[in-house]
């Protein structure tokens, strides 16, 4: 088909540099731009959100996370105290 268009001069020097560039004629490279930027216009699929899953784990009673280094002194020591009894 063929139709006027009027091209900016930047535009025109880059088309025709990539003309060149790709061995091609200056219709193709045209072409080739036009279908590029055409293809970038089209929305993209939307991806679904991800979601985390979590569970629940619980923690023992009477913790409290704001105090999170005395917890894990108290859980280090109940682990030693378990490896004593079973005779390590």
């Amino acid at each position: 088909m063929r139709t006027t268009l009027t091209i900016d001069d930047d535009v025109m020097d880059r088309l025709k540099r990539e003309a060149k560039r790709g061995r091609v004629s200056f219709k193709t490279a045209v072409n080739q731009a036009l279908r590029l930027g055409i293809d970038r216009l089209q929305p993209t699929a939307r991806r679904r959100a991800f979601r985390q899953r979590t569970f629940r784990m619980g923690y023992p009673p009477g913790s409290h996370f704001d105090k999170a280094l005395q917890l894990a002194a108290r859980l280090d020591d109940e682990e030693i105290a378990r490896k004593l009894a079973m005779g390590r």
